[in-house]
């Protein structure tokens, strides 16, 4: 090692690493040969460690003590006046000098060479303090100091939307973010602030907030400031600013370039409107429409000579360089050899442009260009559209077409003269893959659908006991047929409306867009056909329903003898205690008021849904854009309305609303407060009565209504005591079978008993019927309560197995015939009871057919807002028929029931 002064150090430098001995053994050599003049070492200080009155010198790299009236500034490294002095002057570090303000001049300027009068309090600096939004003024415009500082008033208003800066010296203009989203400088609700930006909560706004940080090759993991702070912001932010960026090239009418401007702010709409409504025409995948009507003034005011415009679309590529396509021009005006080649519905004739203007108001003159034009012409339609690629997954599309069609209007009156324009976005992808699907599944479940019909035809036929195809058979089959197709339809129409409804919003790459209302027309088609048949289905239910036969045995037996006056003989003679009529009017009361109980309530499922789509606010989802918010601000652009997307909200809340009021019918209504068919079975029991009804020819349901007490016309302390028999089971079951409780069965009756039956049933209802018992005959009348007594005589018989040639045996139904809904066996010689614990007589009323009645209610109130777009209209429309057709279907079948059961309707309530 060399030891000759300053070599050595130079040669330490540019060496290698050494020990720690051999730098002890440098110092020992070199550092006695240095003059004391030169110090190379120091006390080791941190600029924190210097005292609030002391600052850090960075030259001699300690802390020094500040001058009298003074402190350590911010930095640490030099000396700033004590609050209420000003500077005089200042040479660096502690080399300035202080000046007390006087009593009335308390405040320091911001740059603290001189004392103010401040117009309210002091910092903690002894500067002057202003509120939130104000900023201080301490001079004028040309630099004079104020004697008395004052705080202004930023202009957050529309005209100027400022605010103080962060400094609070100067107003200056608000976010973008705030502007664009508020109209404003706040972020009022529904609005949401984070990462200092103001964000539309109609926009996909991602809700969950991620701020934790993975360090897979460190296995570390915790929660990031600033991703807590400014992650969710960022990715709202580029969810929001999805747009096409279209740029023009504007020329004068003499082909002088102008400048190059973006599209926004409104540059081919000239319908007036706010800058955010006007730029939604750019956001991506927002179906756009404008239109207006403009006076000829102000055209003629807005555009004294035309500007001409060359559109391009700016994007990039994957190496991120950019580029501009020219967007070609398809002006429905052109002629070609007298032609308008570009109206032609084939797209190979015609002839594309690129330069477009908006209004003419120039080639329009005559004689001297500086009067008012005789003619102008101006672009009433302009269409932007735009293509996807096929089974893009990137949102790829094909380059965007202008379509644009001008108007000549003569100008007579200008003041009485306006102008219709148009301006629209529209965005398109091939429907012809989707179609295929369609057919497809038509064409499998239209299969099923026929598989079921004969199903349904056949056993209909048993039912009736016919063997024969005939023309009812076939007209059978139709509307069988007419019913599961409607099911068909409305299954694909709500599949394919919720495909679009999922897939479109809650997409973040593009790779589908909805269909535009052209493509709609199958799909309303669709709509239609299955609600047309829904209704045919519906209509047939309910004719079935109104037309069955029914009867109600009444089991009580007379009590005795009473002595009665004969009439004209003067004297008495014993006769038979009749038995009371009003149990069975009382059941039969009963009967005619659960015909159209059913499952839901229709009131509170109109009024539901109805909530949800306009209150709530679910109709958004059906708006043509991206967003799935469910509310729009105000400010914001609306878009039109999809109507498979309307079909789909609609259906999904009226199937979801449906089905939960069936659900808490079903666990929870009908458990704990009110089950009104099996208190309708419980009633016939009470009251000695059994219901005999036949759905078909030779199908129908048997209520086993015989009380176990033998009577049921009994005062209330025998009524107490019968009851508290049963529950003691002190007494024998309900059941039809002896010690069971089956009293409720399916009955496939023999043709012989079907003919006995209609002999009996022929007398009673002969002639007026019994809804005018007092106009009619004596003998009449006579004749029908004999019938009653013979019909009520000959059912119990039979119900007792007295007839041995219409006897009947009792059974289960297979698994298959539950599943099929039909018998597999022929009731020949001897009909057949099934046991049924599921109360299917149900299947005559409302309440065994919810489902037809949900999906009819469903699709008429959707045909009816795929009409009109209305949901308030459509609630409404859909609760009045609903009420009409529950009016009819008790007045008919009360008439139906007082003709078949020898009931006066004037009881039936």
């Amino acid at each position: 090692m060399a030891t000759g002064g300053r070599g050595a150090v130079v040669a330490m430098a540019a060496g290698s690493t050494l020990s720690s001995a051999s730098v002890t053994l440098f110092l020992l050599l070199v550092l006695p040969r240095v003059s004391q003049a030169q110090t190379f070492f120091f006390s080791f200080r941190q600029p924190e460690t210097c005292g609030h009155n002391q600052y850090f010198d960075i030259s001699a790299l300690s802390c020094v003590a500040c001058g009298s009236n003074q402190r350590q500034d911010a930095r640490g490294t030099s000396c700033v006046c004590l609050p209420g002095f000003q500077m005089i002057s200042n040479n660096g570090g502690p080399d300035i000098t202080c000046k007390k303000c006087p009593e009335h001049m308390k405040g320091v300027t911001e740059d603290g060479w001189n004392c103010i009068s401040c117009p309210g309090g002091l910092t903690a600096e002894g500067k002057c303090h202003c509120p939130t939004g104000h900023i201080l003024v301490e001079r004028n415009v040309n630099g004079t100091l104020l004697s008395q500082a004052t705080c202004e008033l930023c202009d957050e208003s529309e005209n100027s939307f400022t605010v103080a800066n962060a400094l609070g010296n100067r107003c200056v203009r608000c976010e973008p973010a705030f502007i664009n989203t508020s109209k404003s400088c706040a972020c009022s609700e529904p609005n949401i602030l984070t990462g200092g930006l103001c964000l539309s909560s109609t926009g996909n706004f991602p809700l969950r907030m991620i701020s934790t940080a993975r360090y897979g090759e460190l296995g570390i993991s915790f929660t990031s400031e600033w991703f807590a702070k400014y992650l969710q912001s960022a990715a709202a932010a580029c969810w929001q600013s999805t747009k096409l960026k279209f740029i023009a090239a504007s020329y004068d009418v003499r082909g002088n370039f102008l400048k190059w401007q973006t599209l926004e702010g409104g540059i081919l709409q000239l319908c007036p409107d706010t800058e955010t409504r006007l730029n939604a025409a750019y956001s991506f995948g927002t179906t756009y429409q404008q239109s207006c009507e403009i006076p000829v003034p102000k055209i003629l005011t807005d555009f004294p000579t035309p500007t001409f415009y060359d559109v391009y679309l700016e994007y990039t590529d994957e190496n991120q360089h950019q580029y501009i396509w020219a967007v070609p021009v398809l002006n429905l005006n052109l002629q070609h050899k007298k032609m308008f080649v570009n109206k032609d519905s084939s797209s190979g004739k015609w002839l594309l442009t690129r330069r477009i203007f908006l209004v003419d108001t120039l080639s329009g003159r005559e004689n001297d260009l500086g009067s008012q034009p005789r003619l102008i012409r101006v672009a009433t339609q302009i269409s932007l559209s735009i293509h996807l690629v096929p089974n893009t997954k990137n949102g790829n599309i094909y380059p965007p077409l202008i379509t644009i069609a001008y108007h000549d209007i003569d100008i007579k009156d200008p003041s009485s003269q306006s102008v219709k324009v148009s301006f629209s976005v529209t965005y398109e992808m091939d429907q012809g893959e989707a179609h295929v699907q369609t057919d497809i599944a038509l064409g499998v479940l239209g299969g099923l659908a026929v598989l079921s019909s004969l199903l349904k035809t056949a056993g209909w036929k048993r039912r009736i006991g016919s063997p024969m195809i005939d023309l009812q058979t076939v007209a059978k089959f139709l509307v069988y047929y007419a019913g599961d197709l409607a099911n068909v339809f409305f299954i694909i129409t709500v599949g394919t409306g919720l495909y679009w409804l999922i897939f479109f919003k809650a997409q973040k790459s593009v790779s589908v867009l909805l269909p535009v209302p052209a493509q709609e027309k199958r799909f309303v088609t669709y709509v239609g056909c299955g609600f047309a048949l829904k209704a045919l289905q519906f209509l047939h239910k309910l004719i079935s329903q109104i037309t069955i036969d029914i009867f109600f045995i009444d089991w009580e037996r007379p009590k005795g003898k009473v002595l009665k006056a004969v009439e004209g003989e003067g004297g008495v003679r014993s006769a038979t205690v009749p038995v009371s009529i009003w149990r069975t009017y009382f059941v039969a009361n009963e009967w005619n008021e659960i015909q159209t109980v059913r499952k839901i309530n229709p009131l509170f499922q109109v009024l539901t849904v109805l909530f949800l789509l306009e209150v709530v606010g679910f109709k958004n989802l059906a708006l043509m854009d991206s967003s799935s918010s469910l509310s729009r601000s105000p400010p914001s652009y609306i878009a039109p309305y999809s109507r498979i997307l309307r079909y789909a909200v609609s259906s999904a809340l009226w199937l979801v609303i449906g089905l939960i009021q069936i659900v808490f019918f079903a666990v929870f209504y009908e458990r704990f407060i009110e089950d009104k068919i099996r208190q309708f079975v419980d009633l016939c029991c009470m009251s000695n009565i059994s219901v005999f009804l036949l759905s078909h020819r030779c199908f129908g349901y048997y209520i086993h209504g015989r009380s176990v007490h033998g009577h049921a016309d009994t005062n209330m302390e025998e009524m107490n005591m019968n009851l508290k028999r049963e529950a003691e089971n002190l007494c024998s079951q309900r059941g039809l079978v002896p010690n069971t409780d089956g009293q409720t069965f399916q009955i496939a009756i023999s043709s012989q008993m079907r003919q006995h039956y209609d002999r009996i049933h022929e007398t009673l209802t002969r002639k007026n019927g019994p809804a005018r018992l007092l106009s009619s005959s004596g003998s009449t009348f006579e004749q029908s309560v004999k019938a009653y007594h013979t019909m009520n005589k000959f059912l119990g018989s039979f119900i007792d197995h007295v007839h041995k040639e219409m006897d009947y045996f009792i059974k289960d139904k297979l698994l298959l015939e539950r599943i099929l809904g039909m018998e597999f066996m022929e009731p020949m010689e001897k009909s057949i009871f099934y046991n049924d614990e599921g109360y299917s007589f149900s299947s005559v009323l409302y309440y065994g057919n919810e489902a037809t009645l949900l999906i009819y209610d469903l699709m008429f109130f959707c045909v009816v807002d795929l009409a009109c777009q209305n949901f308030i209209l459509a609630a409404f429309l859909t609760y009045l028929q609903q009420e009409i057709f529950r009016f009819i279907r008790n007045a008919v079948g009360q008439k139906n029931l007082a003709s078949k059961t020898l009931v006066d309707q004037r009881f039936l309530i």
